[in-house]
C-alpha cells in the first residue's frame, strides 16, 4: 500500500503540474506529496520530475511510467473500493464538487440521507461557482452545470435550469412594468460576469411560443455570484436576470418580484457529473443513484423551471 500510495502522489502530481496542487487533491501536504514521489523514484532508480523553485516538470522516464500505470491506478482503487464494500455497506471517501446555493439548498439534505444509509462513507464537499476538472483534480462527483464532457467523464440530468428577471418591490414604484423584452432598455441592471471567461453575460430570453428577444439594459453594477446579485435586486439597485433557483427565496418573501413572467433564457441542465468506470467504486455509483431519484422523487426540476 505504501508503493501504492506513492504512485497516486506520482500521478496526481504529473496531472497537476505542481506538489501543492496534488496535495489539495489528496487531501496531504505538499512535503508529504514530495516525499512519496522521492521514495518512488529510489525504489525505480529514476528521476520522474525535473524541479524547481518555480516549476515541476516531468521527465521522458516519468512520461512513460505515467502512461503505463495511470489507468491501472484507477482501476486498483476502484478494485480496493468495492472490495472494502463487498458486504453491502460502501466505504471510504466520496469528494464532491458543488455549486454554492445550489448544493448547500437542495443536495445537502439528498446527501444528509445517502449518509444515513451508508454511515461508512465520509464526504468531502468542496462548494465553489465554477467548472472543476473532474479527473485532474480528483473527485468522485461534481454537481452543477457547464462541466465539459471530455472523454471519460459522464453526465446525468438531475434538471433544468432557467433564468428570469426580478427586481424589488421599491425599484419598480413608480415605473412603467415592462411588457416586452424591448421595454428593458428603460431599466438600470445587475449584471452578471462569467468567472470562467471574465466577461459579461449577454441574456436572450425566450417564451413559450418559442419567440427569442435579446435584453439590453444600463449597467449599475456587474457582480460574478446570483445570490449576491439578488441581494443587490432586493436592495433596489437595479434589475437583476438570474436563475431561477436563487430568486426562489425572494419571491416566496416578497422581497423580489419576477418581470416579464412570460419569458425566460435557458441556462441548461444541472447535472451531476462522474468518471465513467466499469470499476466504479459502489459509493460513488450509489451516491449517483440516489442523487437522481431523489430529485425526480421531489419534483425539483419543476421547481427550478420559469415556465
Amino acid at each position: 500500500m505504501e508503493t501504492l500510495s506513492s504512485i497516486e502522489a506520482f500521478v496526481r502530481s504529473a496531472e497537476a503540474g505542481s506538489f501543492s496542487q496534488a496535495a489539495r487533491n489528496l487531501g496531504l501536504t505538499a512535503a508529504a506529496v514530495s516525499k512519496n514521489v522521492a521514495k518512488l523514484e529510489q525504489k525505480l532508480g529514476v528521476r520522474l520530475f525535473q524541479r524547481s523553485t518555480r516549476s515541476l516538470v516531468i521527465t521522458e522516464a516519468g512520461a512513460r511510467f505515467l502512461a503505463d500505470v495511470a489507468g491501472g491506478l484507477s482501476t486498483i482503487q476502484a478494485a480496493i473500493g468495492n472490495v472494502a464494500s463487498a458486504a453491502g455497506k460502501p466505504a471510504g471517501t466520496l469528494k464532491i464538487s458543488l455549486a454554492l446555493s445550489f448544493g448547500r439548498e437542495h443536495v445537502l439534505p439528498v446527501l444528509n440521507e445517502y449518509m444515513q444509509q451508508y454511515p461508512d462513507v465520509t464526504p468531502d464537499l468542496h462548494f465553489d461557482n465554477r467548472s472543476v476538472d473532474l479527473v485532474g483534480e480528483g473527485f468522485d462527483v461534481a454537481i452543477g452545470g457547464g462541466i465539459e464532457l471530455v472523454p471519460g467523464v459522464v453526465a446525468r440530468e438531475l434538471c433544468r435550469a432557467h433564468a428570469i428577471v426580478v427586481a424589488s418591490p421599491a425599484y419598480l414604484a413608480g415605473r412603467e412594468l415592462p411588457v416586452r423584452p424591448a421595454d428593458m432598455s428603460a431599466f438600470e441592471a445587475i449584471q452578471r460576469r462569467s468567472q470562467q471567461t471574465g466577461r459579461i453575460r449577454a441574456w436572450h430570453l425566450r417564451n413559450a411560443s418559442g419567440e427569442e428577444a435579446p435584453v439590453e439594459m444600463k449597467t449599475c453594477a456587474v457582480m460574478t455570484d446570483p445570490e449576491a446579485m439578488c441581494h443587490g435586486a432586493m436592495l433596489g439597485m437595479g434589475v437583476a436576470v438570474v436563475p431561477r433557483l436563487h430568486a426562489l427565496p425572494f419571491l416566496e418573501n416578497g422581497s423580489l418580484v419576477r418581470l416579464l413572467p412570460q419569458w425566460y433564457a435557458e441556462l441548461g441542465a444541472l447535472s451531476i457529473y462522474f468518471a465513467s468506470s466499469r470499476l466504479m467504486p459502489s459509493r460513488t455509483r450509489l451516491f449517483v443513484d440516489h442523487c437522481v431519484a431523489r430529485f425526480s422523487e421531489r419534483g425539483l426540476a419543476r421547481t427550478f423551471s420559469a415556465l
